[in-house]
């Protein structure tokens, strides 16, 4: 099959001709329709976040399944599927009470001894995050997908296996916001626009988008912002705080910045909530004035807002077959995988929305 390599940090992905192998007792076989590319992946082609080469990236994906493994249980060859890197075994701490996005068991995997699930000229080829989705197929663990309306478009249906499900999941679960309550997002990439429409879903009273690209703002404005702001604007935080009164109830960064993490605490109100959902480098870190926690407000991180992703996932089709989550206006372009380069080099400029790669 083809899929998009990874062989050295900083330099373009190569197509190349690579093996899968056959499922295992708990593996299916999909065949991948369609892809995002998101700005996760462009962490570990530039290399601030350290994975083991070579390997196919891509995370964000949609497909059908081809064959499973004798075990298999949860699905069935025909159906459409979503992925999700939060991949869950189903037995640990994390996942008994409920926190399946913190699952970090080893059983997931294939042994070491074992032949790998992708190989090209006989040498394995890194599996990334449970996926591998740049590639016209997938191997993965039962666990790592869950099956979907098949009426769902399966461009749309991509987005929900990292960005909606993590913008959203930031909203719904994270925030918990009430109907009326106020909410910023910082950062309008397809994280932020998730949290934005989540947002508008969930009924708060205000919902201020903040990006330094005007283009974004605009979409943000469309899948329900009531206010946008200019990132590049002079004495940003104390403009928010006049506006509003003292602050929000919540505010998401989906940046990944030590910036915006302080300027999203700076913004929130006394009692509120500050959820960091971007991609912290390591090395990298958020000061917070010390004083500032007795206002009695809340820093907390998140992995993929703490989705359980086989619950959240179908709820977040079932709102866009309803018209109520906005996808269409997130995608910028649908790309063949020969045009995957130029996709990533667009999230480096940040000027553009969703690239979405579709296999034929």
């Amino acid at each position: 099959m083809k899929a998009a390599v990874l062989h050295e940090v900083g330099k373009p992905l190569v197509i190349e001709d690579v093996t899968i192998a056959e499922p295992g007792p708990r593996e299916i076989l999909i065949k991948t329709v369609a892809v995002g590319v998101c700005r996760s992946d462009l962490k570990f082609v530039d290399g601030d976040f350290p994975f083991p080469l070579p390997a196919v990236l891509g995370h964000e994906a949609a497909g059908v399944v081809e064959r499973v493994g004798s075990e298999v249980s949860r699905l069935k060859v025909g159906d459409h599927v979503v992925t999700c890197l939060s991949a869950f075994c189903g037995t640990c701490e994390h996942c008994v009470t409920g926190h399946l996005s913190l699952c970090v068991e080893p059983n997931l995997r294939r042994d070491p001894e074992a032949q790998p699930r992708i190989s090209m000229n006989g040498a394995p080829v890194n599996q990334f995050a449970h996926l591998s989705a740049f590639a016209e197929q997938m191997l993965v663990h039962e666990n790592a997908a869950v099956p979907i309306n098949p009426k769902m478009p399966m461009t749309r249906a991509a987005l929900i296996g990292c960005a909606i499900t993590t913008g959203a999941g930031a909203v719904f679960n994270d925030s918990e916001i009430r109907p009326g309550e106020t909410i910023a997002i910082i950062g309008c990439g397809g994280i932020g626009l998730a949290a934005v429409n989540a947002a508008k879903i969930a009924g708060a009273g205000r919902i201020i988008a903040i990006d330094p690209v005007a283009e974004k703002r605009e979409v943000a404005q469309r899948v329900g912002a009531t206010d946008t702001i200019d990132a590049n604007m002079p004495d940003l935080a104390a403009h928010i705080l006049e506006i509003t009164g003292g602050g929000l109830h919540y505010v998401i960064e989906a940046v990944g910045q030590p910036a915006t993490v302080e300027l999203a605490w700076a913004i929130t109100k006394r009692g509120g909530t500050t959820t960091v959902l971007g991609m912290i480098s390591p090395g990298k870190t958020v000061s917070i004035p010390g004083p500032s926690f007795l206002q009695g407000k809340k820093l907390q991180g998140s992995m993929m807002g703490s989705n359980r992703f086989p619950i959240d996932i179908p709820r977040l089709v079932d709102f866009y077959m309803a018209g109520d989550l906005d996808l269409d206006t997130i995608v910028a372009e649908e790309i063949g995988l020969e045009d995957i380069n130029e996709a990533i080099e667009n999230l480096r400029t940040g000027d553009t929305l969703r690239s979405v790669i579709t296999f034929s």
